[in-house]
């Protein structure tokens, strides 16, 4: 055992040169300590043991190291042999005795064991500790945890004056809401902690009748703690908890004034540079006070001998990306500091014999050091890391993701540094949460952002729905922001009337999504489905990685504007997006008359039915079904794309040069089409007028207006054909229906015909002589 141990800390010492040696130092006294104290104690067992069996001997014939062993000595021996106690403290274990919080008797704290997991849990809520007894950050946190449980075992729902309630009493903390706080000890339950996925310590999980609920990832202090604890039993029983919280009690107190109204945040907390200030000095006070994580003292990493454990690695310290550079990932440290951190990563995949990869090199070294302090950047080579990139389903060179808390996403715009470095900025705001808005702000948001995301939530939304909503934000990144409130001025401001409720605000115009369950709004894939069909602006601008999602599928009025003219360019865009505001506010008006006119012929018919009594067509007239959506039609969308940008495309596909002036055509990609002239001949020109009056009469089938191809001449007639085969289907059909009954009957005359014509198989000779002597015209002699 003292060799395997030497061994690790040689090792420790090969790969932490700048910081190894102290810890070196402190675990091996650490470590002789604790073995002088087990050897000692044992001395002391055996002489105590021969004093029993001889009791004329005398106490003073023993040893005097042995007899005046030392207190410290002792404690650790013990913590050795028989295992640290429940709850314990920096110098001692706590006590199986009760307390006094608020002058009310408090039972000693539940203390978990692997085999009675299940079973002690299987009722109510348990927030759970799981910690080892050497962690110095389990010590630091024991007395915030065992005053924090004291302070909610006696706090009382209802209050009832001053006098202590019955145990029995409904109007307990326990009874009330059947929460109940508990420890578990990983290190003698190993097993259990790896069951619960835990790879550091402390780690605070939250069950409810014994399954799995949450990971406590907040703040570990008496607020944070406190905080999850408040949401878990307003989510439990909605409107019991106070609206302005609690004033809650410094650890280690014995009392607290309940009455007393919250204290409210301190400056540092409104001030973000006192707030940075006051962060830096806790640093500094944490790095005095433990020098080394306690993941890498001696006896911590004995940890990693108990069965189930995986060693879970600590966040990095400090800034990330310390140094502005892309860090090379292998298997091994992509799991140690990607997948098992919550710390968010951009990392490329890439092979060094792709020439794609060799030209984004220099770019993604500089856009490393652009975000120096603030992402980290990665890089993983797939000729040599194999297995890893097939895990990401990396199948072309380079792929660059996103990654943070085990989610990731792939990026798939422009690979200039302004646009990597664009995106990462995004990225990591956010991939910060989903924040929380007011009316003030939100109405501040508006005028900045094009797309937003608002979540409505009342007090009875659960855990499980924002876990749900969370997932949500990475998909978003570069595209739209998600933001929540439960504010009652936007509540009225969109007419909510059920919760939770997601809609989506574009340039002031809201639209919902519609949940028929609440298990909708959890339904992930559901959610991001109707999120990408709504992320576009009303008049996005088309780059590289949006062209083909605005694009395809659809009509697409298409502004060809250039920013060089600001004062142009600035009122050109207001038209095209009021003639956009326009046409949808008159598609979703005759979608509600066409759909209202169906509903009238319905009813015309059941009453019909009705006076003639006539039960067959009743019946029919209840059968038909109002199947209309907006969808079913081939949609109509609006763009702009800088003209100076993409001149070459632009001039080559629709022949069009914007220094010439802004234009405005209707493009139809599926089809390979586009109109670039109204009914009169002239161009179409970004005005409310001009697109309006052009565009009914481009989506009328047939068009009224001659369209032009962007494309050449065989590429013309392929989709011209398509387009009538789409058109007008059953003709199509019975065309070709007619072309393969005229094939096989002409290919059947064909064969017959060559049947009669030679049966001497497949060689013809002159004379007598046929095909092996017999296949011949004439007659053999």
């Amino acid at each position: 055992m003292r060799s395997l141990i030497s061994r690790a800390l040689v090792i420790l010492i090969l790969l932490s040169p700048v910081f190894a040696r102290p810890a070196v130092i402190d675990a091996q006294h650490q470590l002789n300590t604790v073995e002088d104290a087990l050897s000692e104690t044992k001395a002391q067992s055996e002489d105590s043991k021969a004093l029993a069996e001889d009791p004329t001997a005398k106490k003073e014939d023993l040893p005097q190291a042995e007899v005046n062993l030392p207190k410290e000595k002792i404690e650790a021996a013990k913590l050795v042999e028989d295992g640290p106690k429940a709850g314990a403290t920096n110098s001692e274990a706590v006590s199986g005795t009760a307390t006094k919080f608020n002058d009310i008797e408090v039972p000693p704290m539940k203390e978990l064991t692997g085999e009675g997991f299940d079973e002690d849990t299987k009722n109510g809520y348990w927030f759970v500790k799981h910690y080892s007894p050497y962690c110095h950050h389990c010590k630091a946190i024991a007395p915030t945890w065992q005053t924090l449980y004291e302070f909610y075992y006696t706090s009382k729902p209802v209050p009832a004056g001053k006098q202590p309630s019955e145990p029995d009493s409904l109007n307990t903390f326990t009874r009330y809401y059947d929460f109940h706080f508990g420890s578990l000890d990983c290190v003698a339950y190993g097993d259990a902690c790896s069951k619960h996925e835990v790879g550091a310590f402390p780690t605070f999980v939250l069950f409810k009748d014994g399954m799995f609920v949450k990971k406590f990832d907040g703040k570990k202090d008496m607020a944070g703690l406190s905080t999850f604890i408040e949401d878990t039993l307003e989510s439990t029983r909605p409107g019991s908890r106070p609206k302005d919280g609690m004033k809650l009690p410094e650890p280690e107190a014995t009392s607290v004034d309940t009455a007393a109204p919250a204290e409210k945040p301190a400056e540092k907390d409104k001030d973000p540079a006192a707030g940075k200030a006051a962060a830096e000095k806790h640093k500094e006070k944490v790095a005095e006070d433990s020098p080394l994580p306690a993941a890498e003292t001696g006896v911590a990493k004995g940890l990693s001998k108990v069965p189930g454990i995986p060693k879970k690695p600590k966040k990095p310290s400090g800034a990330p990306n310390p140094l502005g550079n892309s860090v090379s990932l292998t298997q091994e440290s992509f799991q140690k500091l990607v997948t098992n951190t919550q710390d968010p990563w951009f990392v490329k995949f890439y092979a060094p014999w792709c020439h794609h990869c060799q030209d984004l090199a220099p770019t993604w070294q500089q856009m490393a050091k652009e975000l120096q302090g603030k992402l980290n950047v990665g890089e993983v080579n797939c000729d040599v890391e194999v297995r890893l990139c097939k895990d990401v389903h990396v199948r072309a060179y380079p792929t660059l993701h996103f990654f943070k808390g085990g989610e990731r996403v792939e990026y798939d715009g422009l690979r200039g540094l302004g646009d990597l470095v664009s995106y990462a900025k995004k990225a990591l705001d956010i991939g910060g949460g989903v924040t929380y808005v007011d009316a003030d702000a939100f109405k501040k948001m508006e005028e900045t952002e094009e797309v937003i995301f608002l979540y409505f939530f009342d007090h009875a939304t659960t855990i499980e729905d924002f876990e749900a909503l969370e997932r949500l934000t990475l998909s978003l990144i570069g595209h739209a922001k998600l933001v929540k409130t439960d504010n009652k001025e936007l509540t009225d401001r969109f007419k909510i009337s059920t919760w939770p409720r997601l809609l989506v605000s574009r340039d002031g115009r809201p639209s919902y999504y519609s949940a028929l369950a609440p298990k909708d709004m959890r339904d992930f894939r559901q959610v991001l489905s109707w999120m990408q069909s709504v992320w576009l602006p009303i008049v996005p601008e088309i780059t590289a990685s949006n062209s083909r999602e605005i694009m395809r599928g659809k009509y697409v009025v298409l502004g060809i504007l250039s920013r060089e003219r600001a004062d142009e360019f600035v009122l050109d865009k207001r038209e095209i997006k009021n003639a956009a505001l326009d046409w949808m506010e008159k598609q979703t008006h005759a979608f509600q008359l066409e759909r209202q006119e169906m509903r009238d012929a319905k009813q015309l018919r059941l009453e019909e039915a009705e006076d003639r009594n006539d039960q067959r067509a009743l019946r029919a007239a209840k059968s038909i079904h109002i199947a209309i959506r907006e969808d079913d039609r081939k949609q109509v969308g609006f763009a702009w794309v800088d003209g100076v940008f993409w001149e070459r495309w632009i001039r080559t596909t629709y022949g069009i040069n914007v220094n010439d002036g802004e234009r405005v055509i209707i493009n139809d990609e599926d089809n390979r089409r586009y109109w670039d002239t109204t009914i009169s001949g002239a161009s179409i020109m970004p005005s409310r007028t001009s697109i309006l009056e052009t565009l009914p009469k481009v989506v009328a089938s047939p068009p009224k207006i001659s369209a032009k191809s962007s494309t050449g001449f065989i590429q013309r007639i392929f989709f011209g054909l398509r387009g009538a085969a789409t058109g007008h289907p059953w003709v199509s059909l019975g065309m070709l229906i007619g072309i393969v009954i005229g094939t096989l009957i002409w290919g059947r005359g064909r064969v017959k015909s060559g049947k009669k014509r030679n049966s001497a198989g497949f060689f013809q000779l002159d004379g007598k002589e046929g095909f092996l002597n017999g296949g011949g015209y004439g007659k053999a002699d």
